[in-house]
């Protein structure tokens, strides 16, 4: 079996979905791997590292069309979904619901389809985890950026010319990047507060050295796989009025807010941006799917009553060497768990309930309907 690796489109994206740490495991398995030219660029790995470590450089071309599994960070055009090999499996991030293209592509190319994002959040999963290991290191990214614009220390400081406060630092959603935030935050000094709509989450922000801020916005739970429930227009109101006064009492405010596959509930709206600060600084780190915040913009930072609101998107990249690491390693045991060995390819079993969750496209078949 070859396994191919591109680079992703998206030129902000500079993660590599394989690192020079995950390509002996692979090669143990029995598998060849081909890796588009100059795809550790964004890591600063140049092919060279990669191909003395036993992978082969070739052309973009090459790599779609010889590679019966294709790993990427990003989608592929439809162009170059029709340039893959019959009944190849291409194995990645699809982005789905802003990609939907995609799936009439792979169905009329006989190409089967994997999208990381579908990885179910059960125990057997965790290592594949793609929306874990990034979220958790956008979480710290959050944290040190907002950090940059504050123009004050997040740690208390003791020195003879006096004694410096600590900053304050609001984390609003307590997901896998909230709880990095508050961690990151924690390190560096700061004085945390978080909130979450699932009271069950508290004893995680304390075990951190965090304080719980407790809204009491009725009946709200999480699903299944531990994502929060969606709000009511009533709720989200009440989040937003009874918050508001933490807000106003932060130095930094990160807000973690997403609902898979669905805009980002609005949390932080003008009137509480004019009670903050001036100089104190919000990230929303909800931006590429709409944002919490009133007002945040795509990549920019927007001055808004002198508070510094904080859009920046792909926040993985910004590590990318250990969200490439990260990413790598959640493709390799993906492979590892469905490779065999004697039929040397990646058995799809429809049984399987992380294949059932992630598969979307399969012989000729678009599986999950609400992307038909």
């Amino acid at each position: 079996m070859i396994l191919g690796a591109v680079t992703p489109k998206n030129q902000k994206d500079l993660r590599s979905s394989l690192h020079p740490n995950t390509i002996k495991p692979i090669l143990d398995m029995g598998i060849d791997i081909i890796f588009e030219s100059g795809l550790g660029e964004g890591i600063d790995v140049n092919d060279e590292v990669l191909t003395s470590l036993g992978a082969k450089s070739v052309s973009r071309e090459a790599c779609l069309s010889k590679s019966d599994v294709l790993m990427s960070t990003s989608p592929i055009s439809v162009d170059e979904i029709t340039a893959m090999k019959d009944k190849a499996l291409f194995l990645g991030l699809m982005e789905p619901f802003s990609n939907k293209e995609q799936f009439s592509g792979f169905q009329l190319n006989n190409i089967s389809a994997v999208s990381m994002e579908f990885i179910p959040r059960i125990t057997r999963a965790q290592k594949m985890d793609v929306l874990s290991s990034q979220s958790n290191l956008a979480g710290y990214v959050a944290v040190i950026e907002s950090a940059k614009e504050l123009k004050s220390a997040l740690p208390m400081m003791m020195t003879a010319a006096g004694t410096l406060k600590p900053a304050t630092v609001f984390v609003i959603g307590v997901g896998v990047a909230g709880l990095q935030a508050i961690a990151t935050a924690k390190r560096l000094g700061a004085k945390v507060e978080a909130f979450d709509t699932r009271p069950v989450v508290e004893e995680q922000v304390k075990s951190l050295g965090a304080k719980f801020v407790k809204i009491d916005l009725g009946d709200t739970g999480q699903t299944e796989q531990g994502y929060a429930n969606e709000l009511t227009k009533e709720q989200i109101q009440l989040q937003k009025d009874l918050q508001s006064e933490v807000c106003a009492r932060s130095d930094i405010v990160i807000t973690t807010a997403q609902l898979f596959g669905r805009p980002a509930p609005k949390l932080i709206d003008d009137k509480t941006i004019k009670k903050m600060k001036p100089g104190s600084v919000i990230f929303d780190m909800a931006v590429e799917s709409g944002g919490n915040v009133e007002g945040s913009i795509l990549d920019e930072i927007n001055v808004i009553n002198g508070v510094k609101v904080m859009g920046f998107s792909n926040l993985p990249s910004m590590v990318s060497d250990h969200a490439s690491y990260a990413l790598s390693n959640n493709f390799t045991n993906f492979i590892s768990d469905f490779y065999c060995t004697e039929k040397k390819c990646i058995e799809l079993d429809l049984e399987d309930e992380i294949i059932k969750s992630a598969l979307l496209v399969h012989d000729g078949e678009i599986l999950n309907g609400a992307f038909k």
